[in-house]
């Protein structure tokens, strides 16, 4: 009978530590929720912009992107990690002196969940410098690698009073949608709304099709009568 309890504990036990290690992913992984500070998925607005931004990198499609958003007049927000800054500091400069908005993805692109405050703080602010010294003299927004973030991270950012940058269209979360072009711009075209934030990696060959759809999503929101902004100025539209 006693052995019989037991298992029963033991099982129960098992399925509480299963609930709460699913409830804590989910919340670490929340595009509109945390426990300090700013979080922003989009932008509350009437007005018909949008903020195209990219994570990772820079990477071997850097000049690809470049040139598609130079065509179509579209300055962008670019989430950099530091240790791809270092491996190609030269592109990193291109994406600054192209125009863009350059913001901060981590150095070495973790999970940032029970992490220590030091080692969020190093891969912050290493990457904080990196982002200087490629001659990028704007406002520095931190995007969380893999949207995850729990308790330190987001309390490091509030207490320097920078928020954190979500997103609220993410076509490649969709593994069919994420293999095919035509798709990817059908899905962002049908999510779209005002002060919405798009997601793509274009930086890739993985990410070959995120690439060819960029100029076809610019194309349809603009038909569309939808203006492209960076994420800083996207920001200043909220109500």
């Amino acid at each position: 009978m006693m052995k019989r309890k037991s298992i029963v504990v033991l099982i129960v036990s098992l399925l509480v530590m299963v609930g709460v290690g699913y409830s804590l992913n989910e919340f670490s992984s929340a595009r509109s929720v945390q426990l300090f500070g700013d979080i922003v998925p989009k932008v509350d607005t009437d007005d018909k912009v949008v903020a195209l931004t990219f994570d990772d990198g820079p990477g071997v499609f850097t000049d690809e992107i470049l040139a598609i958003l130079n065509e179509k007049g579209v300055k962008a927000t670019f989430y950099l990690t530091g240790l791809e800054i270092e491996q190609d500091f030269a592109a990193a400069e291109r994406i600054v002196e192209e125009g863009h908005e350059v913001g901060n993805h981590s150095y070495s692109h973790p999970r940032m969940v029970f992490k220590s405050p030091s080692f969020i703080k190093n891969e912050i602010e290493q990457t904080d410098q990196l982002i200087r010294s490629i001659g990028y003299e704007g406002d520095i927004h931190f995007r969380p690698p893999y949207g995850k973030k729990f308790v330190f991270l987001p309390y490091y950012l509030s207490k320097n009073d920078r928020k954190t940058i979500m997103w609220n269209i993410e076509p490649e979360s969709y593994p069919d949608v994420a293999k095919d072009t035509e798709l990817i711009i059908e899905h962002v075209v049908k999510q779209i709304e005002p002060g919405s934030i798009i997601l793509l990696h274009v930086m890739y060959e993985s990410r070959i099709e995120s690439l060819k759809a960029v100029e076809g999503i610019v194309t349809e929101l603009e038909e569309l009568g939808y203006t492209f902004q960076t994420v800083s100025e996207l920001l200043k539209y909220e109500k």
